[in-house]
């Protein structure tokens, strides 16, 4: 669609200007051939009206049923389950993507599929499944590549793939720093129970700094002088 200016990198969603989306909803709110019912989901969508694109989503998906081509039925089929998606109904959402994917790589119809699973890497990435995520992308890159996508296509799906990459990279160096931490503990309570074993009857208050006094006392004058 024209009204898409881009895809913010980090969260992979739509950029759109909101007032344009605003006045072309107003435009078409009346209509109900299968496009603008497409077009109306779309836009209530970015316009955080989910309740409302949710009702115009399943309106879509009769009217494909009944007067559409099965292909028609698909889209619509997928654009309802980016509704759910935002919605935060991830496990219906991914289950109606699958279904679609593979009913349109079965019909071979590579465009459908890539639409499809393009979306279903959205679902896996905001419910937090990057290896799933990357997974999808990379299937959506194959289905565009094969149905001769033009660069501005491939593009969208080599920014996803490349957020993936990046937020598995932030959590892997996350990861590692909380393993340091936990060693680093560890040790420190090792040594102290080594520490306490070698002489068991001395507390040590000592200073790092090798310039300042290094006190010890023995655990019963501490337990007198209510240490």
């Amino acid at each position: 669609m024209s009204l898409i200016l881009g895809y913010d990198r980090d969260t992979l969603r739509e950029r759109v200007d909101l007032a344009e989306c605003r006045e072309r909803l107003d435009q078409i709110a009346e209509q109900r051939s299968l496009a603008a019912l497409l077009e109306q989901v779309f836009l209530l969508k970015m316009l955080g009206e989910l309740d409302d694109a949710l009702k115009v989503s399943e309106q879509s998906v009769r009217l494909a049923r009944m007067a559409g081509t099965r292909k028609d039925l698909l889209r619509a089929r997928v654009l309802h389950a980016s509704v759910l998606h935002w919605r935060s109904s991830f496990a219906a959402a991914e289950a109606e993507l699958v279904t679609c994917a593979n009913e349109a790589e079965g019909q071979g119809w590579p465009n459908i599929a890539a639409f499809a699973m393009q979306h279903l890497g959205k679902v896996h990435f905001d419910a937090g499944a990057l290896e799933a995520a990357r997974s999808a992308f990379k299937r959506s890159l194959f289905f565009r590549q094969e149905a001769g996508a033009n660069d501005a296509e491939l593009e969208t799906t080599f920014l996803a793939i490349d957020a993936v990459e990046r937020r598995l990279a932030r959590e892997s160096i996350e990861h590692a720093d909380e393993v340091s931490v936990s060693i680093a503990s560890e040790q420190a309570a090792a040594a102290a129970e080594a520490a306490l074993r070698n002489d068991p009857d001395t507390l040590d208050f000592g200073d790092e700094d090798e310039t300042q006094p290094h006190y010890t006392i023995s655990v019963s004058t501490a337990h007198r002088a209510g240490v």
